[in-house]
């Protein structure tokens, strides 16, 4: 947690204004009983009128000085509770960004989600309760017990009695409520993930009817926060029956030793008052410093979170390779990969080279490693062993811009941002021409997509919602299109696309002028049949390289793979009338 503090450095003014103000506001409350007293002894029984003024006239202005202080106060504990949380969610999303691959699967997406939000808005209320109230309360209770001895010894030793007996009470409850806080918020992680996951995915559940068991297990998951929250909950409403009873005993004992005072001629009527008005503002102060301390362990908890995610430090470290220049595009050099908290390989001894310039098509079963295969080129993973290198230098020597700037990834899931179709392109290069956006398009077969959505300026939904699934493919390689890669990869981003629209982006690609190194990763051989090389995989191993032709007379896993996909119909139709008769 005291790293976190950093960020409040930009608010130190306020860090210093807001818990001033708060003692000055303190300190003219403190007054107030003094001046009551003094109107009950010498205005009221007194019959002294000019006193009842006077009197009147110093509580409404210690009011309003008072309230001036508290909004002053207030103002400046704001300020600094929400820079402090601006400041902390812009670097925590900057940090998650620098996150690799690896970090960020191990880390997961609702878990990033509810420290960004959740646990900073409670570090926030932390930060401005605590500039509020960790001067005041200790002050007013120290004040008021002070300020009671000075009326009558006798009378405000309870006041030491109470104070003690009140904190033993409210921390030992605070100590026990503290525990439960944190186990509130690792059931609300839980809730928020199981919400993400159905509501991400809620088209699977109705088209499998799971509507009612999803239901069931968000309830459950629910039910186990609401019981956590219960317990809470049950400890915290403790606190005030509890300390109500203690101090209206002490009250009860404060008015019973006055009232004989008052009759032997010891203390006066507004003296006793004074006395009530200074137990009264100790409880009030000792309650709000028990639940300031409550949620000051609240927003620990959550900057423990927050500051563990700082933590994670990521695996892969950039360099700064200088290029030179070389006619293998890629080359993988006995690489494996091993994913994190997994035990077995995903590759095993992936060895073979690129030439510039080259289509090279990666096809294999489901779970065969194709795509870990193409995400070692970029680096979205390093090879656990073995090496990769681009233009004849191993990846991890490149700088992560310097690398991804010559490899363009097109990914499985065609992922569009919300805005236009244009600022979607612009991640790829800015200060692109319209003739570039035109050509990208024109590429990528999304001519009539663009188009239908009034040009390069149609307006594109969160994730992309407005089009279907193969419109957002095209879209996508439009993008990576528009970069110019000299590697390009397409990592299974046709697979919507109709056969046609298929082979005319392939021709398309062919026919660049700037002849990038295209890897292809596909189910269907038809889109890497025609490739000037095709890797077939199985299990993570390489069992085949060659052409098309070479494969069908050498390779048994890519025969099965295109014998399922081309098998004569005529084969097939005998068959049926075999098993007819």
């Amino acid at each position: 947690m005291k790293k976190l503090l950093v960020y409040l450095k930009s608010s130190k003014k306020e860090c210093i204004l807001a818990p001033l103000f708060k003692m000055l506001e303190a300190s003219f409350e403190l007054f107030i009983p003094l001046v009551i007293a003094n109107l009950i002894d010498k205005g009221l029984k007194g019959g002294q009128t000019s006193v009842i003024v006077q009197s009147f006239g110093l509580l409404v202005l210690l009011g309003l000085i008072g309230l001036v202080a508290a909004v002053t106060a207030q103002y400046f504990a704001a300020k600094a509770a929400v820079n402090f949380a601006t400041e902390l969610r812009h670097s925590l999303f900057e940090h998650l960004l620098k996150l690799g691959f690896p970090e960020i699967d191990n880390i997961g997406t609702s878990t990033m989600i509810t420290r960004m939000t959740s646990d900073v808005n409670q570090l926030q209320n932390g930060v401005n309760m605590f500039l509020r109230l960790f001067l005041r309360s200790p002050f007013v209770v120290f004040g008021a017990m002070i300020m009671a001895f000075t009326i009558d010894v006798k009378s405000a030793a309870i006041f030491l009695i109470i104070i003690i007996v009140l904190s033993i009470v409210v921390f030992g409850l605070m100590a026990i409520n503290v525990r439960q806080v944190k186990n509130v918020q690792k059931k609300l992680e839980n809730v928020t993930s199981s919400t993400r996951e159905s509501l991400k995915g809620v088209r699977v559940i109705r088209a499998f009817c799971l509507e009612q068991e999803e239901t069931q297990e968000f309830n459950n998951d629910n039910n186990l926060l609401m019981k956590a929250l219960n317990r809470a909950g049950n400890i915290a409403a403790l606190m005030n029956p509890l300390t109500y009873v203690m101090i209206n005993m002490a009250i009860i004992y404060l008015i019973f030793v006055g009232t004989n005072q008052v009759s032997e001629g010891l203390l006066t009527q507004g003296q006793v008052v004074a006395l009530y008005n200074y137990m009264s503002q100790i409880l009030v102060e000792l309650i709000k410093l028990a639940n300031l301390i409550v949620l000051i362990n609240k927003a620990l908890a959550c900057g423990n979170r927050v500051e563990s995610v700082f933590e994670i430090e990521a695996s892969q470290k950039e360099g700064s390779a200088e290029v030179p220049r070389n006619e293998e595009a890629v080359r993988f050099e006995h690489a494996s990969l091993v994913y994190p908290e997994s035990s077995e390989e995903t590759l095993t001894d992936i060895n073979f080279s690129v030439a510039k310039g080259e289509t090279v098509g990666i096809i294999g079963g489901t779970g065969s490693g194709k795509s870990s295969l193409v995400h070692l080129i970029p680096r979205f993973y390093d090879a656990t062993a073995g090496n990769v290198y681009v233009d004849g230098v191993n990846v991890n020597e490149y700088s992560f811009e310097q690398l991804r700037k010559k490899v363009g990834v097109v990914m499985q899931k065609a992922v569009l941002f919300k805005g236009t179709i244009k600022s979607n392109m612009d991640w790829a290069m800015e200060n692109a021409t319209e003739a570039d956006y035109t050509e990208a398009i024109s590429n990528a077969q999304a001519t009539e997509v663009a188009e239908g959505k009034g040009g390069i300026d149609g307006e594109v939904e969160q994730a992309g919602k407005n089009y279907s699934g193969g419109q957002r493919q095209r879209l996508s390689i439009a993008r990576t299109l528009l970069g110019k890669p000299q590697i390009l990869i397409l990592d299974d981003s046709s697979s919507a696309l109709d056969y046609l629209t298929d082979y005319n982006l392939r021709k398309a690609i062919k026919e660049l002028d700037y002849k990038p190194t295209v890897f292809i990763v596909s189910q269907r051989s038809a889109s890497i049949m025609h490739a000037d090389k095709i890797v077939v995989l199985d299990d993570g191993k390489i069992v085949g390289i060659g052409k098309h032709e070479e494969l069908l007379k050498t390779c048994q896993v890519y025969q099965e793979i295109y014998e399922s996909q081309y098998c004569d119909q005529n084969s097939i139709a005998e068959n049926a009338e075999k098993e007819v008769r």
